[in-house]
């Protein structure tokens, strides 16, 4: 069997590696039995993800040698809460974790942050591993140890940093996926060309359609071109998380375009209506247009952003959503965002292809002019 590809991210003492390709799963025992502090683990998945993988990643584990045990939550957005986080903890302390027991996150983005930031405050922290199985949770939440839950004030604003001991991104997982879930995990790979690798950007815009795969290409073709795409998207985060590992500074260039998409997750209630990604790629094509308008990039630049999201199936307005938005609605949800501070919005917003930066402030008019524009179904004019 083939290696997989190694990415490490790179903290210290608290450093782990990120392991990239097929048939990880049934590898999985093999791969954690070095890592824990115990040979004993409980897993955390949804009921969608436990019927495809539970079984092989309970299989690895016990051919290692590994004590399990298994918590199944409820698919979808909501059960990023409290009420869920409740549930779950009185499992794990019913269950008798101790410290040293780790926690093994089996799916996508919302179980690995629900689960992760259950292993952070249970028993005051416990180890855990992440097994994302689509392919936004393999390019972005799973790497960087940023977990926590939503509140209806807004996305993500109860958490806590809390690293994982590895990630195992098995590429076979992406095989089950809607093909609607692998186009929002897309555009968290878009993003790290745009924040800082134009050339990942410019390979994006030739090969995109091979990472989303689908009819007309060859599946060894795309799962080629998915699993670099997928390396050079954990190389990316790796590299900033190792940098700032707690957002004091450029690790908030990792939300570039999340300041509008968080508004439009919370207006319509984090459910099944708008995945993450798909209100990152509008919010990415509005971080551009709102850098042009203030003189920031080049004009065109959100033009062509736009036209790469689209040519992937991604949809780039929120009128292409069906949504009712205001103004004023989007402008009070963006005050929520985490990255306000006394009262006035951090925008990460752009130079260039590849060159964010996070700007202090954002004229107010300018904003509510974009906005305006794209509810006008204008975005990127």
């Amino acid at each position: 069997m083939t290696q997989p590809e190694t990415v490490s991210v790179d903290l210290g003492a608290r450093s782990y590696p990120i392991f990239i390709g097929p048939g990880l799963i049934a590898r999985a025992g093999e791969a954690m039995r070095p890592l824990l502090p115990q040979p004993r683990v409980h897993i955390v998945a949804d009921a969608t993800v436990a019927a495809h993988y539970l079984a092989p990643l309970a299989a690895s584990l016990s051919a290692a040698g590994i004590a399990h045990a298994a918590t199944l939550i409820p698919p979808g957005e909501e059960s990023k809460s409290l009420t869920t986080l409740e549930a779950l903890l009185g499992e794990l302390l019913d269950a008798r974790v101790e410290r040293k027991t780790t926690l093994v996150a089996l799916g996508g983005g919302v179980t690995g942050d629900l689960a992760g930031f259950a292993a952070a405050i249970v028993l005051r922290g416990i180890p855990f591993i992440q097994v994302p199985t689509t392919l936004l949770a393999q390019v972005d939440s799973s790497v960087g140890g940023k977990t926590g839950i939503d509140a209806h004030q807004g996305k993500n604003l109860i958490g806590a940093f809390h690293q994982p001991r590895l990630v195992l991104a098995d590429t076979d997982t992406l095989s089950t996926l809607p093909l609607r879930e692998l186009r929002a995990g897309y555009a968290e790979m878009a993003k790290y060309g745009l924040i800082d690798r134009p050339e990942f950007w410019a390979w994006l815009e030739i090969h995109g359609a091979e990472v989303i795969g689908g009819a007309g290409v060859p599946a060894a073709v795309c799962a080629e071109a998915r699993a670099a795409a997928i390396a050079e998207s954990c190389r990316a985060k790796a590299a900033i998380v190792a940098a700032d590992e707690t957002e004091s500074g450029p690790r908030a260039l990792l939300n570039l375009g999340h300041t509008f998409a968080h508004a439009f997750e919370v207006l319509t209630g984090f459910g099944d209506r708008l995945r993450h990604g798909e209100a990152v790629s509008i919010g990415m094509v509005l971080a551009f247009a709102l850098s042009e308008r203030l003189g920031l990039c080049p004009p065109g630049r959100a033009a062509q952003v736009a036209a790469h999201l689209r040519s992937v199936g991604l949809p780039v307005s929120p009128v292409e959503i069906g949504a009712d938005f205001t103004v004023d609605a989007l402008w009070n949800a963006m005050q929520g965002d985490k990255k306000v501070e006394g009262g006035r919005i951090t925008f990460v917003l752009a130079r260039d292809i590849g060159a964010a930066a996070l700007t202090p402030e954002a004229p107010p008019e300018a904003v509510r002019a974009v906005l305006a524009e794209a509810l006008a179904g204008e975005p990127g004019r």
